[in-house]
């Protein structure tokens, strides 16, 4: 019985070394990578009317855009542009006419908060260049939380578009300017919120400055085909039942400076999460491009 056993044993120890050096071999042996056009293929576009995963809003996309689902999205956002991983989107809005991975591509980041009914009654009474002072302000705050975290410095410059609320379709827009650690590469961020009965649809443009023209004209439609279904619109607003935001348009808009002076707690770790996503974008795309698919020198493309 004994020698049975040390039988067994021996053949458990030597297939526990041999899995052992099939493991190491494994990690010696040089990382398999994925070509461009693998990793687009493994992206799956939809295109026309897209019901976001919430169920509480719709995209009517016209031709010129498509639609990568949260998964998908996920994917371009961490493995192609070098972002950190964990955002909860729901989804991303692409051009139609180009890859994810063109350097003249960029996308929308969808995201919703539901933080309450968001009140507009401060709308024609922000002053929009003091908030952006302090924003700035707010801004040399979060590069050190970037810097702790790994990211280089993006710096806010300004409005790339100052904001304007629409009153009757209760949409709110804005665009800012952000430079980054190297001359030339200004990134922008293009914003939509959708104001609706109970939280905020958000949708977050991530392109290069060179881009703004083509990124503004594109916004428009954007804005146009994202809508809110029935009974989650902002006119669906039950006062007796629904709750209300404790912020306004303005903090909206600032962000970190509205939770920097207290106004609002949980929204800022969401806001500060998701603006790491945001503000690396396209600056990083290079970098995370040539580690993802084996770029070699600069002049090499993937």
């Amino acid at each position: 019985m004994f020698k049975k056993l040390g039988v067994v044993v021996a053949i458990a120890v030597s297939l526990l070394f041999a899995q052992m050096g099939q493991a190491a071999a494994a990690a010696d042996a040089p990382e398999k990578k994925m070509t461009a056009e693998e990793f687009v293929a493994s992206l799956k576009f939809q295109q026309g009317k897209i019901t976001l995963q919430n169920g509480i809003a719709h995209l009517n996309l016209s031709p010129s855009f498509r639609y990568l689902s949260p998964e998908d999205a996920e994917k371009v956002l961490v493995d192609a542009w070098g972002n950190p991983p964990g955002a909860k989107t729901l989804g991303m809005i692409f051009p139609a006419n180009l890859s994810p991975l063109s350097a003249a591509s960029w996308g929308v980041v969808v995201t919703y908060d539901e933080d309450g009914h968001v009140k507009d009654d401060d709308a024609d009474s922000i002053n929009y260049d003091d908030l952006l002072k302090e924003m700035k302000e707010a801004n040399l705050a979060s590069n050190e939380e970037r810097k702790k975290a790994g990211y280089a410095p993006m710096t806010l410059v300004g409005w790339a578009e100052k904001p304007s609320y629409d009153k009757a379709s209760h949409k709110f827009y804005w665009a800012k300017e952000f430079s980054g650690s190297k001359a030339g590469e200004n990134s922008l961020n293009y914003n939509i919120r959708v104001l609706g009965r109970k939280g905020v649809l958000v949708l977050n443009a991530v392109a290069g400055m060179e881009q703004i023209t083509e990124v503004k004209k594109e916004m428009q439609n954007v804005v146009a085909f994202t809508e809110f279904v029935d009974g989650n619109r902002y006119a669906d607003f039950d006062a007796k039942s629904d709750k209300v935001a404790e912020y306004g348009l303005a903090a909206l808009v600032a962000g970190g400076v509205a939770a920097k002076l207290g106004f609002f707690g949980k929204i800022f770790a969401m806001l500060l999460a998701f603006k790491k996503i945001l503000l690396v974008g396209l600056a990083a795309a290079g970098t995370a491009l040539a580690k993802l698919f084996g770029k070699k020198k600069d002049g090499d493309t993937a």
